[in-house]
């Protein structure tokens, strides 16, 4: 009988590791987060391109200047990619879950979040409701904290 180079060959011993973490958001990510928590969703733009971007950023990626101002983003847009996550991990939703990245209207990027609302036990079903084009709508949570699972995405009408 042979044995795996990756399966014990004695005794095994398990361990529970939980980690957390602080850290400081910053001058960008802090005013985003402070946005949810008063429903808003805030994007940077670059006055020089143009651009909105969303999750916001510091500095535009077309100009290479500072962002140097800030919008809310519209509360409808445009699933750009989405996915059924089948798998759960610690400290995640209970499976199944849709995530999707959303290009909400006046941005120019997509930010990911939760979709919800949406029966995901058959898959292919699911899949082409929240197929790329499809629209969406923000929702927030009954009391948002300053967190990105303060709001979600549902299909929109």
């Amino acid at each position: 009988m042979s044995t795996s180079k990756n399966q014990p060959t004695g005794p095994v011993l398990t361990e529970e590791v939980t980690l957390r973490y602080d850290y400081a958001l910053g001058e960008v990510a802090g005013a985003f987060m402070d946005g949810l928590k008063q429903r808003k969703i805030m994007a940077t733009r670059c006055s020089k391109s143009g651009m909105v971007y969303l999750p916001p950023r510091s500095f535009c990626e077309r100009s290479f200047e500072k962002c140097d101002g800030w919008v809310e983003a519209g509360t409808e847009g445009v699933i750009e990619a989405s996915t059924i996550v089948v798998r759960g991990f610690e400290g995640s939703r209970p499976p199944p879950i849709a995530v999707a990245f959303v290009r909400l209207d006046g941005v120019h990027s997509a930010i990911a979040n939760y979709i919800e609302g949406v029966d995901l036990s058959d898959t292919e079903q699911a899949m082409e409701r929240i197929r790329p084009g499809a629209r969406v709508r923000v929702e927030f949570v009954a009391q948002p904290q300053g967190r990105v699972t303060d709001f979600y995405f549902v299909l929109a009408s």
